[in-house]
């Protein structure tokens, strides 16, 4: 939980590193929260509404979550604009979530220290 609070704090950070860590649990706590908020809506019926909770839930998270996607890109040594190739259809989403799984920079990088050196 720690690790989505962390993003939550830097929700507008696009500097800097993220480790892999932080990424993958930001974003499974935020797929079980969005799990969590879409039972919810379908037992109150607001699931016939395009799930309301949901979508402000989806809202609130969106630019943290980008945040976090930069960051990510950032530690494999990668330009935060990386995350556009998500328009290429289905192949860029595939090529995103390669591009998050890779092992970070062993070393410093031009986006930072590593994440893993410091807090090693």
């Amino acid at each position: 939980m720690n690790w989505y609070i962390h993003v939550l704090k830097n929700y507008a950070v696009f500097s800097g590193r993220a480790r892999r860590t932080e990424y993958w649990m930001f974003t499974l706590i935020s797929f079980l929260i969005s799990i969590a908020l879409g039972v919810i809506d379908g037992m109150t019926g607001a699931g016939e509404s395009a799930g309301l909770l949901g979508s402000l839930y989806g809202l609130a998270v969106l630019i943290p979550s980008i945040a976090v996607t930069v960051r990510r890109l950032h530690d494999t040594g990668r330009s935060g604009w990386w995350c556009l190739i998500v328009l290429i259809p289905i192949l860029g989403w595939i090529a995103l979530l390669v591009f998050c799984v890779l092992d970070s920079n062993s070393d410093e990088n031009e986006y930072g220290a590593n994440p893993k050196l410091a807090t090693a």
